[in-house]
């Protein structure tokens, strides 16, 4: 009981002692005590009672009291409390207008919870023998790799059930202290503390902590870390699973070590534990795909001086006797062929028909993987008790309850229920929702627009100027020729603007009341577009409705559409890749690592303290940066995004495997290092696998198949080169008595009458790129047959490409099951022992207390 107008208030908490109370000021409604000088304790004053929570704010009476918030607090408080919870505040050592009020979770109050929330715990050791694996004989090599068992014991394995409170005997209690671990307490704790009611107006109830951290009440709610993370605890009930993180898995002395994910999934709970399972499985299967995307570059490499067709454009009889046509109007002129020397060696490193095998292999490869994860991630479901993680195990979001004001006939059970939105409300809100993404993804076709427009003009300026200011650095006129200086800085444009527009999408407002899903989906709609629209218009627009010489297509009336290189647009879009991928794994880097540590350095510096004062933990933890809202929703998707260009351009690019697994082997420890250094402990949270980047990710993977047979038909130049090959080198077509790939640069440039332009010009025949009939003949400048038959081969191509790859992706994804049988072995295992254990045991002894007995009459008694 308090009394609102009094500073000192008196709350009356009957337990086993009997009536106890506790005075103290008015904004804490829960008594204070001294902090007794112990840094690592992890335990109320009273050494007894462990801290589950702790909640931070700022005392009104140092400054101008604001009575609102104070009421709010009290109720907390008061609801906390009630709900059987023992709070104890400590001052700051540092800032004396901080207070922090610890929580502690009781007994039973664990118990009820724990059945609310259908959390498994062990009812008796597994039984089952595990299966001897094949590759058992390399486990004196691979023990290297992981981290030692002697620091990091392996977890006894326990058939599991939900938690009944009434049944508690038939559970696998060795201590009441150690049968929760510290993150199913702090998701308990975090479950009462988000619906902790505060405040009721009417209809209305205001309930959770997380509202009051958004309005400034609290300033910050979270679990604590057990030990510092670089500095054993000393205490003995400190089991130092921080300490271990770091040294076996987060330090980079073990970035060779694989990721000790039973010991994450237990400190950090599952989300965390399965994403870490996700990205270590993912970089793992990026290692056989960059060894042969490698391959495939060394290949190409290797081979570029040997190409036929790119000798041909080197040679000064040959290409350099061929006057190509000005690539742009008034400010170009006319060049010679050999000129593009270098660029067309570079092309054959990237367009070879080792890039061919490469992107049907990555085909597969995807499917593999994901098909592979499937089975690793049922393993994982059963190991983490997440096999029958359903609705009813997953509560509802308290923001979303407290939305629940209209009522609605639930269409399966027939009774009434309260849902946030009517009808005609959840219209208006997607509306709203799509409209937002689609006014984004305009915005991004805009830039892109923009940048197609620089590209033009900028090309024109450095046509006429670039060799002009070449010309006393003689080396690099063959290299930096104005199509490359064009394709480098508009990549290097492209990228800032990527980065620019996911800033500003990122800062719109955006609370927990979203649902997950759905944002997933919206937020990775908004980056494809703005990741890939860059890379789609080089690979299938760029160079393709250029027209010819004479009757040249313009875009906005004005800038005459680019045309690709001699050589294909695949060289481009491989500058594009290049670019974007280094500078997303560089500026991701700078915002993970740097921001995080110039942040608490700051924050240190700003409140440092002298050197003989004691910060208690829960102080030490304070000066730790927040985890974000949306947690690991930024993490999933920068790595979906990689996924992406690793799969869906990997025709043009067979190195990006490489970089992406490179960027990945330095992420797990960056992701490793920031979590376990830098933020505060996150809540733990339950989740059965990585939601809806599953599907998303399959959804790529299907498209990736399309995408690189596409690039190799359409933006690459191997099927032309095997037209010509097979068909226009020998007869009817061609001179050569056998197959060759020799003239093929001849054969595939048209030629055009410049004489109705200029007559001072000496020469009146000069080639573009195109398949047309030449001036004179009765179809002058329409396509030949050549060009139809490259268009039907690349139709044919892509159909038969497509079709294989789907229908090997079909066979495989039947072959491979979701579930391996040993799993499935102990699923049905564990159910039967659940059965027996908590229900036939059961059923024997009602059946006992009902069995009848004999009175003195005779007659029968129940």
């Amino acid at each position: 009981m308090f009394d609102a107008n009094s500073n000192v208030d008196c709350y009356y908490s009957w337990n086993k002692k009997g009536c106890v109370t506790f005075c103290h000021i008015a904004c804490c409604f829960c008594p204070q005590a001294e902090f007794n000088g112990k840094s690592d304790s992890l335990f109320f004053n009273d050494g007894v009672r462990r801290i589950d929570f702790v909640l931070v704010y700022e005392d009104e009476d140092m400054k101008e009291i604001d009575k609102n918030r104070t009421f709010q607090k009290r109720k907390v408080s008061a609801s906390l409390m009630k709900m059987g919870m023992e709070l104890e505040a400590a001052r700051s050592v540092v800032d004396e207008k901080l207070l922090f009020v610890k929580v502690h979770m009781p007994w039973d109050v664990l118990c009820t919870y724990a059945e609310v929330l259908h959390i498994k715990l062990p009812i008796q050791p597994n039984d089952l023998c595990t299966t001897s694996s094949p590759f058992n004989f390399l486990s004196c090599i691979t023990k290297h790799f992981y981290p030692s068992e002697d620091l990091i014991a392996k977890e006894t394995e326990y058939f599991t059930a939900p938690f009944e409170k009434d049944r508690l005997e038939y559970f696998y209690v060795k201590d009441r202290d150690l049968f929760f671990t510290p993150s199913m307490r702090s998701r308990m704790a975090y479950y009462i503390l988000s619906r902790a009611p505060y405040e009721v107006r009417g209809n209305i109830k205001k309930f959770g902590v997380t509202k009051l951290l958004d309005g400034g009440v609290y300033k910050a709610a979270y679990p604590l870390h057990d030990c510092r993370f670089n500095v054993r605890s000393k205490e003995d009930e400190c089991p130092n699973e921080r300490y271990l993180l770091y040294n076996e898995w987060a330090h980079p002395k073990s970035f060779y070590k694989m990721q000790p994910l039973d010991l994450i999934r237990k400190y950090y709970g599952e989300k965390i534990g399965i994403y870490f399972a996700w990205l270590g499985f993912y970089t793992a299967m990026l290692a056989l795909a960059a060894i042969v995307g490698l391959g495939c570059f060394i290949y190409g490499y290797t081979t570029q001086e040997t190409s036929t067709w790119s000798k041909e454009v080197c040679d000064p009889l040959i290409g350099g006797n061929i006057v190509m046509c000005p690539q742009c109007d008034k400010e170009c002129t006319y060049w010679r062929l050999n000129s593009t020397c270098e660029s067309s060696k570079k092309l054959c490193i990237f367009d070879n028909y080792g890039t061919l095998v490469f992107a049907v292999f990555m085909a597969i490869w995807v499917t593999v993987f994901l098909e592979f994860w499937k089975r690793y991630q049922a393993e994982l479901e059963y190991e983490w008790d997440t096999v029958e993680f359903l609705e009813q195990e997953e509560q509802p979001r308290p923001e979303y309850e407290a939305k629940c004001n209209h009522e609605r006939i639930n269409p399966v059970t027939r009774a009434k229920e309260k849902v946030p939105y009517t009808a005609c409300g959840r219209c208006i809100r997607v509306s709203l929702g799509i409209g937002t993404v689609l006014f984004w993804i305009v915005l991004i076709l805009a830039s892109v627009v923009a940048i197609i427009v620089y590209r033009l003009a900028v090309f024109f300026s450095f046509s006429t100027r670039l060799q002009s200011d070449l010309k006393e650095l003689e080396p690099f006129k063959e290299y930096v020729t104005a199509q490359m200086a064009t394709s480098v800085t508009a990549s290097i444009i492209s990228f800032v603007v990527i980065m620019v527009l996911n800033i500003l999408y990122e800062r719109l407002p955006r609370t927990k009341t979203d649902y997950e899903n759905s944002l997933t989906l919206k937020m990775f709609l908004f980056q494809f577009v703005n990741y890939y629209s860059s890379c789609f218009y080089i690979a299938f627009a760029k160079g393709k409705v250029v027209g010819y010489p004479g009757q040249p297509v313009y875009l906005l009336g004005k800038y005459r559409n680019e045309e690709c290189d001699p050589g294909g647009c695949l060289i481009e879009l491989t500058t594009q890749l290049t670019v974007i991928m280094g500078g997303k794994a560089i500026w991701n880097n700078i915002q993970e690592v740097l921001l995080p540590w110039m942040k608490n350095l700051i924050f240190r510096y700003c409140t440092r303290v002298g050197s003989e004062k004691v910060i208690p933990r829960w102080e030490q933890d304070y000066q730790l940066q927040p985890i974000g809202k949306l947690g690991l929703f930024y993490e999933y998707l920068e790595m979906v995004i990689q996924f992406g260009f690793v799969t869906l351009f990997v025709a043009s690019f067979p190195l990006a495997p490489v970089l992406a697994l490179v960027n990945n082997l330095f992420e797990i420890r960056v992701d490793a290092w920031k979590i376990v250094t830098q933020f505060r402990r996150m809540v733990p949270e339950k989740a059965q696998d990585i939601g809806a980047w599953q599907p998303i990710l399959q959804g790529v993977a299907i498209l990736a198949v399309a995408s690189n047979a596409m690039i190799i038909a359409f933006t690459s130049d191997m099927i032309p080169r095997l037209v010509y090959y097979w068909s226009f080198s020998v007869y009817p077509y061609g001179d050569h008595s056998s197959h060759t790939m020799q003239g093929y640069i001849n054969n595939t440039l048209s030629v055009f009458d410049i004489q109705d332009f200029s007559n001072k010009i000496s020469l009146s025949y000069f080639r573009y790129r195109d398949f047309r009939y030449p001036p004179g003949h009765h179809r002058q400048y329409e396509y030949s047959i050549y060009y139809w038959h490259v268009i039907a081969a690349k139709m044919a191509f892509i159909i038969v490409v497509e079709h294989i790859v789907y229908l090997t992706k079909f066979v495989l994804s039947y072959v491979i099951p979701d579930v391996p049988y040993t799993v499935r072995e102990q699923i049905k295992r564990e159910k039967y022992l659940s059965q027996v254990i908590l229900h036939e045991t059961n059923l024997k002894l009602v059946t006992k207390r009902l069995k009848p007995t004999m009175n003195d009459n005779n007659t029968f008694l129940l």
